[in-house]
């Protein structure tokens, strides 16, 4: 797992590349903040290819932090950072890798049928139970259990740094909001219980669109509430104090109700998620940072914002507004190739704007 003197000796090695505040803190280590993700893409062998080359790359040039999920090209993605991981000049402590379960993940590729796939491997060997699975989800502590451990397989290491659910609002589809808490609660006791089994060392959610919409809208939920039902996690399985660390959620020029939707109950009235993360000292992964690539084409960004902002291309500029937010540790993007490695890791060349340049975007 990742370690703070190992991850203090890669920024030793890197920081003076970077600007400012370009390394951050996550606990006790010290991690970049451009990280590099691993949703998007075929499951060929081609694809990962240029994964493995693109990771060992960010690795190799003070990239330090590598997003993937159980279910991301059909279980390739994991297995490439792995591999990557095992094959960069880098102290595996030096890095800190996240994944995700919640989604039913296929195996290689894509099953010609895939309900008769879900049938046979999941719910016909009880590893779901079919009244769980809502679109493809499910927050079963058994199969999140069963997911946890594939992903400790695919990636061959025996500590995951961070472990986050993935996408819980799926099941507000067919549950309550009130079952949904619960069911959360009774997912985040199993992950205490494998933190304090040493299997993973922090936990959290990744989300898409849960924590930053309105409170009446229909995939809502609060992140108070949530980081409620981890602490209480904590207790029913008497570890001594949460391991619920992070979230995970969009952010960018285009997607920043994150920062510009007070839709979360602070102790002073509401609050946006990025500020309530913030003030309650939540880690921030930032997803859809260039918008699947949408915000690296010349005038995406919006002419005003765009002028604020430090970097040679567009795509470098976009991650500078992301890293810019409140709360954030880490923008992540999609890095399938050496040359986006190459220029994604240039971002953190230049500093990011100033909280008072932030909040002027939005005034």
């Amino acid at each position: 797992m990742a370690t703070k003197s190992a991850t203090w000796a890669y920024r030793d090695r890197f920081h003076e590349s970077f600007a400012r505040t370009y390394f951050r803190r996550f606990a006790d280590c010290l991690v970049s903040s451009v990280g590099v993700g691993t949703y998007l893409g075929d499951s060929t062998d081609a694809a990962d290819e240029r994964y493995h080359d693109a990771i060992v790359e960010s690795l190799e040039s003070g990239v330090n932090v590598v997003d993937t999920a159980i279910n991301y090209r059909d279980q390739r993605s994991e297995r490439v950072v792995g591999e990557a991981i095992r094959d960069a000049d880098v102290d595996r402590e030096a890095v800190m890798v996240s994944t995700k379960g919640g989604f039913v993940p296929f195996d290689g590729e894509r099953p010609n049928d895939a309900s008769a796939y879900i049938e046979s491997e999941f719910l016909d060997t009880g590893v779901l139970d079919r009244e769980d699975l809502v679109m493809g989800n499910s927050l079963a502590p058994d199969f999140l259990e069963w997911s946890l451990d594939r992903s400790l397989s695919n990636l061959g290491l025996e500590t995951i740094d961070l472990y986050y659910l993935h996408n819980p609002e799926a099941q507000l589809a067919q549950f309550d909001r009130e079952t949904v808490y619960q069911n959360l609660e009774d997912a985040f006791t199993r992950l205490e219980q494998r933190a304090a089994a040493g299997d993973i060392r922090h936990y959290g959610v990744a989300t898409w669109e849960a924590f930053r919409v309105r409170p009446d809208h229909e995939k809502h939920l609060s992140l108070p509430e949530v980081v409620s039902r981890a602490r209480t996690a904590s207790d029913r399985a008497g570890t001594g104090g949460t391991h619920f660390r992070a979230i995970q959620l969009p952010f960018n020029v285009h997607m920043a109700d994150a920062f510009s939707l007070s839709a979360h109950e602070g102790a002073d009235g509401a609050q946006s998620a990025l500020w309530f993360a913030n003030d309650a000292g939540i880690d921030v992964f930032t997803s859809a940072s260039i918008l699947q690539g949408d915000l690296a084409v010349e005038g995406e960004i919006p002419d005003a914002v765009d002028a604020k902002l430090s970097g040679e291309t567009p795509a470098q500029r976009a991650l500078n507004f992301a890293r810019s937010a409140p709360g954030v540790t880490s923008a992540l993007v999609g890095t399938g190739s050496s040359d986006h490695a190459a220029e994604n890791v240039a971002a953190g060349t230049f500093a990011p704007m100033g909280a008072d340049a932030f909040d002027s975007i939005f005034r």
